[in-house]
């Protein structure tokens, strides 16, 4: 490997030993086994080095489950396979999300991190319909990203939460997807209708 890869794999690894705020330049060379000018000279910054590493780590970890989701897009089988495989990861994502959630609460500390990640969420969401739904990202509009693609991110960002806050009392694949299904058949349910649920 050249410089450049050995940067964003020691990147990788002070990600998920140090997170972002604790993460200096001089932790990622000695990791790396490069030198300072390299960062700069590849990356531009170690800001910009860490949000690619970020982004490679979530690519990698959306990886080792992907290729084995059941279920037909867009299904409820589909849906329960997903977490299914996000909480298998778990201890593989745990010190990512921690991470990320490290740059999501440092307020004004980390502006140039926060602008850099806030820019790839883009591309995540549209990794995640791809994932639920199985249409291919290439034919998923504007408005696609910025209604589903919010929406489901918003739903993993809420489940990693609570496996990181107490995974004892972090809802299941099979509560989350219940859950799921009782809320859209009461979104669905004909105005006036009585709630079966409450009955």
């Amino acid at each position: 490997m050249g410089h450049r890869e050995d940067l964003l794999a020691g990147a990788k690894q002070c990600l998920v030993d140090k997170g972002f705020v604790r993460t200096t330049a001089r932790d990622i060379v000695k990791a790396s086994g490069t030198n300072l000018a390299s960062i700069g000279y590849h990356y531009g910054s170690k800001d910009a080095l860490l949000t690619q590493a970020f982004i490679e780590l979530i690519q990698e970890w959306g990886e080792g489950f992907q290729g084995g989701l059941g279920g037909q897009g867009g299904s409820l089988e589909r849906f329960r396979a997903v977490w299914d495989g996000v909480l298998s990861q778990q201890e593989k994502a745990g010190p990512i999300w921690s991470a990320s959630l490290e740059v999501a609460l440092s307020g004004d500390r980390l502006p140039d991190l926060r602008s850099m990640l806030a820019a790839s969420q883009v591309e995540g969401r549209k990794g995640m319909i791809a994932m639920f739904t199985g249409r291919p990202e290439e034919e998923l509009t504007e408005r696609d990203v910025r209604t589903l693609g919010t929406f489901y991110q918003a739903l993993l960002n809420g489940l990693m939460i609570q496996w990181l806050f107490d995974p004892e009392s972090a809802a299941t694949p099979e509560e989350f997807t219940e859950g799921m299904r009782q809320a859209a058949q009461a979104l669905t349910r004909p105005q006036g209708e009585p709630d079966a649920a409450a009955e």
